[in-house]
């Protein structure tokens, strides 16, 4: 089923919620139901949640962290963004058999497959340009978005079995692909095998969203579309009564925002910077707190 904008995406809870069968997993217990398709339109809006405050700030700081292939959630936390702190503290990375990485240390995720897919990975103090191998599809998807629009290959994944071991986690938003049509309109297919539905995808929804929006930027085009295809969409038990709390607001309170770029087109996608995005316009009920589960 085809879930749009916030409304559907409420609509998603709340299917899921009342819905979703009932499975124990790795980490917890989840409500979950297989394969919803979110969908919004980024031509107007920017797609940041209005029922609840979402923390764009840390969602473009993300971002601009997988970009540069950075792996060392040291780096992400000095930004106060610590959403990967957990994945990389002592005991979980000694958890994972993961004994001789450093605290902070990551392991070959996201950025590193965008940037360096299956490049030998020598731990997460080895700077961009010292790192020998690997394919940067990232730079690829570009260079085919300015120079064969109609291509069917503007792909990108960061779902690599022969290093999944080396990472802390294996990554739940596993492949994008880029479509431009003929109003030069840029749009994106991000496929997510695992998404939780509460915290997760929210962040999931505006990362994807600025991707396109950096991309169209420096490429020219406008922005289109955005779609999500969940494979396990789930709430996890422990965020039930924090789910029906935000499905209580009224999501016509507020109109969604819109994002400027104040910079001229960078040159590199690596040179895009946080000072040169703005989020105008955004008003949203408060957050509502919930254990990240990891």
């Amino acid at each position: 089923m085809l879930y749009e904008n916030e409304q559907g995406y409420l609509q998603a809870l709340r299917d899921i919620k009342e819905n979703g069968e009932r499975r124990p997993t790795r980490n917890a217990t989840t409500i979950s139901t297989f394969g919803v398709d979110l969908k919004y339109d980024i031509r107007n809006s920017f797609p940041l949640l209005t029922t609840k405050r979402v923390f764009w700030k840390g969602v473009l700081h993300e971002l601009l962290w997988f970009i540069h292939g950075n792996t060392n959630s040291y780096d992400l936390s000095l930004n106060n963004v610590h959403i990967w702190n957990g994945n990389s503290s002592r005991n979980f990375l000694d958890s994972q058999g993961l004994n001789n990485y450093e605290v902070g240390d990551c392991g070959p995720i996201y950025g590193y497959q965008w940037r360096h897919f299956n490049a030998p990975y020598g731990g997460c103090t080895t700077s961009f340009e010292d790192i020998e191998g690997g394919i940067d599809q990232l730079q690829n998807c570009i260079d085919l978005i300015r120079n064969d629009p109609t291509s069917r290959r503007i792909f990108m994944s960061a779902w690599n079995p022969e290093q999944q071991r080396e990472m802390c986690l294996p990554p739940c938003h596993v492949s994008y692909q880029f479509y431009v049509n003929m109003d030069d309109e840029l749009s994106c297919i991000m496929y997510q095998r695992s998404g939780d539905m509460f915290l997760g995808v929210p962040f999931n929804i505006a990362s994807t969203a600025f991707l396109v929006s950096i991309i169209a930027h420096m490429t020219g085009k406008k922005t289109g579309m955005v779609k999500l295809c969940i494979g396990d969409a789930h709430i996890y038990e422990e965020h039930k009564e924090a789910v029906q709390r935000q499905l209580s607001r009224d999501v016509s309170t507020y109109r969604p925002p819109t994002l400027r770029i104040l910079c001229e087109p960078r040159e590199k996608i690596e040179d895009y910077v946080f000072e040169d995005f703005e989020i105008v316009g955004y008003e949203s009920y408060p957050g509502i707190k919930a254990a990240m589960i990891a």
